[in-house]
């Protein structure tokens, strides 16, 4: 395997990484300002208001995008295997 492939596979693994946790950091950003924003207008400073909404609605998110986050995931395996095997 040359050095050139490790890179390929590595970039591959970030991009990944970016296509599986996006969905859950958007809608974790997303609550956590329409928390924030609810917060400043109420002039309600609850530290733990901010946790459980966005705990459930990062955890439906991810229920969600289960099936599209085990593709991703399966097919970037598949492509790493692959890669072994040819070159083993």
């Amino acid at each position: 395997m040359t050095g050139a492939e490790v890179l390929d596979i590595a970039r591959d693994g970030i991009w990944v990484l970016i296509m599986v946790s996006l969905p859950m950091m958007l809608v974790g950003l997303i609550v956590g300002v329409i928390i924030a924003l609810f917060q400043a207008l109420t002039q309600i400073q609850e530290q733990t208001l901010v946790f459980v909404p966005k705990i459930i609605a990062i955890f439906v998110t991810m229920l969600l995008t289960l099936p599209f986050l085990g593709a991703t995931m399966s097919g970037f395996m598949n492509r790493v295997i692959d890669m072994i095997i040819v070159g083993g």
